[in-house]
């Protein structure tokens, strides 16, 4: 439905309805009454919607939200940086720590001469490396 679409739509994109209201061009009035379905917009502003949220106006009207509004979730574009981030330290980590083993095995025994856990120093480290990737993937898929 219209006022649920319009709604959902503003909140996903972290908006105010005086925000919204003055990003196209209406009073906030306006907006509270399109979302309490009291009245509906003119064609104008069907159209001032749907460009401003990325939609199509037959998406705008239709019965559900649409998926991906063309506009990341208010706080998404950060944790997905964050998933990058721990993703690729976790990948460099892990392939400086394989070099580090082949070009210096002296090096990994001292590692695994410290270890006082049963897995040795590099086993440990080799799963610390691919928890941080496995972090980092999930905050860059995580559905909000």
């Amino acid at each position: 439905m219209l006022s649920e679409n319009i709604y959902a739509l503003r909140r996903k994109s972290g908006l105010s309805q005086e925000q919204l209201a003055e990003k196209i061009g209406v009073s906030r009035q306006a907006i509270s009454k399109w979302e309490g379905g009291l009245s509906v917009p003119e064609l104008d502003k069907l159209r001032a919607l749907s460009e401003y949220f990325h939609v199509t106006i037959d998406e705008l009207t239709g019965s559900r939200v649409p998926e991906d509004s063309g506009r990341p979730a208010p706080g998404r574009g950060r944790e997905s940086r964050a998933g990058i981030f721990l993703c690729l330290t976790g990948a460099v980590c892990l392939a400086l720590l394989g070099a580090l083993t082949l070009i210096r095995p002296a090096a990994a025994s001292q590692i695994n001469g410290s270890s006082v856990i049963v897995i040795n120093g590099t086993g440990i480290l080799a799963a610390l490396f691919v928890l941080l990737m496995a972090l980092g993937a999930v905050l860059i898929f995580r559905k909000k």
